[in-house]
Formats: structure tokens, sequence, C-alpha cells
């Protein structure tokens, strides 16, 4: 049984509409990066935490040393007269049913007209790239064509899994607008070049700015180990089949 607990610190802001943005831990952690930063650099307050029974089994231990069950957190920001909801956690749920509760509590939760809802996920390729492109699905035809006017690389099979998926799939059902953009990654590593893409393409599809250097340096930071990681799988491809370790796969 999926038991939640929501734990409010704010009242949720009475409001017209607003945007709501997702993103959680997953493949080369683009979204949660790019939330992050965002909740940073907006200064958004924290609304309320979300526990629930089907989250990990486990606590996080923060900077100062304590420790916290794990947790989705809700906060809230106005960034030049647009209100904006941000969505993200310490993990998704790990049963398919606790996604769709969680999905669907969130909405009930924010009592306002969502103008639009976001999530940001990754688009894996299993290799590295110097400028990974964004790709994009929506809920409807017209926004389809919005993020075709911006650049973006339009997905026309696959599907998205977890969180992501779900909570634009849940919108759709209740008439809620929703786009989901993924930045493309290799997969192998903390992604931060894929985070700052996907944020750019959201700033620009909302209209507002946001300082990046945070994202810009922790992705320069990150190069010597990627290419490190390239020469490592550049090498193994050319060891003989025969000669390779039998436990030699993707780095994870």
């Amino acid at each position: 049984m999926n038991n939640i607990n929501v734990v409010y610190h704010k009242e949720i802001p009475k409001l017209d509409k607003a945007y709501l943005i997702c993103g959680f831990p997953g493949s080369g952690y683009v979204g949660k990066l790019a939330i992050d930063h965002l909740i940073q650099e907006l200064a958004a307050e924290l609304i309320a935490d979300i526990y629930s029974s089907s989250l990990p089994p486990q606590v996080v231990i923060r900077n100062d040393g304590t420790v916290e069950l794990m947790k989705n957190s809700l906060y809230y920001c106005n960034k030049d007269g647009k209100h904006i909801f941000l969505l993200t956690g310490d993990s998704q749920p790990v049963m398919p049913d606790a996604e769709y509760a969680l999905a669907d509590l969130i909405f009930d939760m924010l009592k306002v007209d969502i103008e639009l809802v976001f999530t940001l996920a990754a688009y894996i390729t299993g290799v590295f790239v110097n400028k990974p492109k964004v790709y994009a699905t929506a809920t409807a035809k017209d926004l389809i064509e919005q993020l075709r006017e911006k650049g973006l690389e339009i997905m026309d099979n696959g599907s998205v899994t977890g969180m992501n998926g779900i909570i634009i799939g849940l919108a759709k059902l209740r008439g809620i607008r929703g786009v989901c953009l993924l930045g493309e990654t290799s997969g192998y590593v903390v992604d931060a070049s894929a985070s700052q893409a996907v944020l750019k393409a959201l700033l620009d599809i909302i209209g507002i700015e946001v300082d990046m250097q945070d994202l810009e340096k922790r992705a320069k930071d990150a190069e010597p180990i990627i290419k490190a990681l390239e020469q490592q799988m550049q090498q193994q491809t050319e060891i003989p089949q025969q000669q390779r370790p039998k436990d030699l796969g993707y780095i994870s």
C-alpha cells in the first residue's frame, strides 16, 4: 500500500494561472540538475515536502551530516510576473501505481489553472556529444509546431517512462497542456551539458532569463572525465572479442 504524507511549510498561493516544471533523478540527472539550478537561481520558496512509502527504503545524508527520509518537494516562485511551481525529489517512486498516485496528488494540490506543465528528462543515446540536442514531445499538435519552430527535435516514436511521462500523460487527461523536453545524453555520467541545453530550451519557451554560470562550470569540470571515459570505451572496442573480460559492458 502506498502511504503518502504531505508536510506543508507554506500555503499554496492562490493564483489564476501558473507553470508547473518537474525534474526528477534519472539517467544523467538531466532533469534533476536543471530543476535544482532553477530553484537556486530563482530563490524559490519551499511549499511542501511529500513523503511516501513508494520511495526507496533509505535515508538521504544531507550536507550538514543529518539524515532524512527520501521525499519529493514542491517549490514556488514569481519571476517577472510569471508564477512557477517547481517539483523535484530525491527519487522517483519504485512502483508504477505509486507514480500515478503521486502525479494525481500534485495536480490535486495545485488548485490553480496550470497554463503549461513541463517535465525535463534525458534522451539516452549511449554516445558522448559536444553540443547536446533537445528532443521534445507534447500533449497537442499546436504545441508540437511551436516546439518545432524553436528548433527542437520532435520525437515521433518511442515512449517517455517514469514520472516524466506519467505527469504529462495525466495532465492531458485533465485537460492540461504539457511538454516533455529531453536532453541528449550518453547516460553514463551526470550530464550538466544536457541539463543546460534543456534548461535553455525551457527558458526560451517560457520567456524568462536565468544565470547559467554554475551549470556551465559544472559542464566544463566534467570534460576531463568524459574524455577519459571516451578513451576507455575506444580501447575496449579495439580489444578482440575473445580477449574481452566476460563482464565487460557499458559504464553506468
